[in-house]
């Protein structure tokens, strides 16, 4: 029981899913384009959440909203379920293998056997499709591993039934019903819009002022919460950031990719231009991450290491806020 699938590597889970899907229902359609009509691009402060014994920081929307927000703005329909009960995910699963239909599905990623050692921890909102079984195997696309790789029945049972924060209760998803053709134009400005509306919302943890708010906060840090807390806080921004999905930086390149990409179906060269901006702001949160894990592993040689990247962190705030209310303008 073996679709004929294509696998192809991505950035980051959920647009490569989103991607790889369309792709094999006969739409071309780009992991940046996935990403940018979905209005994945988010920052968010949620102090309320704490992630391996840390405040959570997202660079992202909310698992499953970026596919919801792009199958909403080209028209097509997607299929959700959860479970209770493993028995009947299981068989759902196979039902839909059967229908030679692959499936999205949302698992844990601490039980991933395939993943390396260093990248397993609690984190259940990872995205892979299943498109074949034999045996008790499953056949999986990951769409951040280079190739296909396989799980056994009780692995993936494990994974899509993970504890913890966000557990996906054997979430699956999958497109049912498309357009005869997809109405880019529309959908990539609406998914603009609610970017810009996202990262210049008047709420202190969320967009440019939540990345000034967990500046502030870094500068407290080593007083407040003492350099071990501090170094481990400074650390999960990081780990948010670079090691779950593409986060801060990544997510710039993608970003600035589906501007590009954009500014042709559009026709508007002005988004060409701000593509370039936001791969140079992307380069800034790179240099950020850099920075931040050469204090937490105890390696910056800098005096006022804490000040220095909480500085860099409110120039990266001040370049999106002018950013975004240029991309704002550029699509009226």
């Amino acid at each position: 029981m073996k679709i004929n699938f294509t696998h192809h590597q991505s950035a980051h889970c959920e647009n490569g899913v989103i991607s790889n899907l369309m792709k094999y229902n006969g739409f071309n359609v780009s992991e940046p384009m996935a990403f940018g009509i979905g209005s994945g691009l988010l920052f968010c402060y949620i102090p309320l959440l704490m992630v391996n014994h840390a405040p959570a920081i997202t660079y992202r929307a909310m698992p499953g909203f970026i596919f919801k927000k792009f199958a909403k703005r080209v028209g097509i329909k997607i299929k959700r379920e959860k479970f209770k009960n493993p028995q009947q995910a299981k068989a759902r699963l196979d039902e839909n293998l059967k229908n030679n239909n692959p499936v999205g599905l949302q698992v844990g990623v601490y039980n991933l056997v395939y993943f390396p050692d260093e990248y397993r921890f609690h984190f259940n909102a990872h995205n892979l499709i299943v498109y074949g079984k034999e045996n008790d195997t499953y056949l999986i696309s990951d769409p951040v591993m280079e190739t296909v790789t396989t799980l056994t029945d009780k692995q993936l049972e494990k994974v899509r039934f993970a504890k913890g924060a966000f557990a996906p209760k054997g979430h699956m998803y999958y497109p049912i019903d498309f357009p005869k053709e997809l109405q880019l134009e529309k959908a990539i400005i609406k998914g603009i819009k609610q970017t810009c509306r996202d990262m210049l919302a008047p709420i202190p943890i969320v967009g440019v002022k939540g990345i000034r708010k967990v500046a502030k906060l870094i500068r407290k840090w080593p007083k407040k919460k003492g350099n071990k807390v501090a170094n481990h806080y400074l650390g999960q921004v990081v780990r948010m950031q670079e090691e779950i999905g593409t986060g801060g930086g990544g997510f710039r390149y993608i970003f600035a990719a589906f501007l590009q990409e954009s500014s042709k179906i559009l026709n508007n060269p002005r988004l060409s231009e701000l593509s370039n901006e936001m791969t140079n702001i992307g380069d800034l949160w790179r240099d950020f991450a850099l920075d931040a894990s050469r204090i937490y592993k105890n390696r910056s040689a800098k005096e006022d290491a804490y000040n220095n990247v909480a500085s860099q962190l409110e120039t990266i705030a001040d370049k999106e806020e002018i950013f975004f209310k240029k991309l704002k303008k550029a699509i009226k």
